[in-house]
């Protein structure tokens, strides 16, 4: 029997990623590199252009800046290198 290999997608790398950071209360990533094709800088394979909606409680008393920082250091260096574009709507 063949062993399939299941690659992850940068979606879900990314869903799991925050599910793990935050205490969440919702969230929803949407990859939208299908409406950039073409674009400068959007590679042919796609999975390069996210938005991302997130609630968690860890956002409280944080302003904007701080709240997108904390969800760049929780997808880390490598992963963030691999977005062309990450749209954040963060809130608690």
């Amino acid at each position: 029997m063949k062993k399939m290999s299941v690659e992850m997608t940068v979606r879900q790398e990314i869903e799991d990623k925050l599910r793990a950071a935050f205490n969440l209360r919702d969230i929803t990533v949407v990859d939208d590199s299908a409406s950039h094709a073409g674009h400068s800088g959007a590679p042919a394979a796609g999975q390069s252009h996210f938005n991302v909606m997130l609630r968690a409680s860890e956002f409280k008393g944080k302003n904007r800046i701080a709240r997108h920082r904390a969800v760049h250091a929780a997808l880390g260096p490598e992963l963030i290198g691999r977005i062309h574009a990450l749209a954040l709507d963060l809130d608690v």
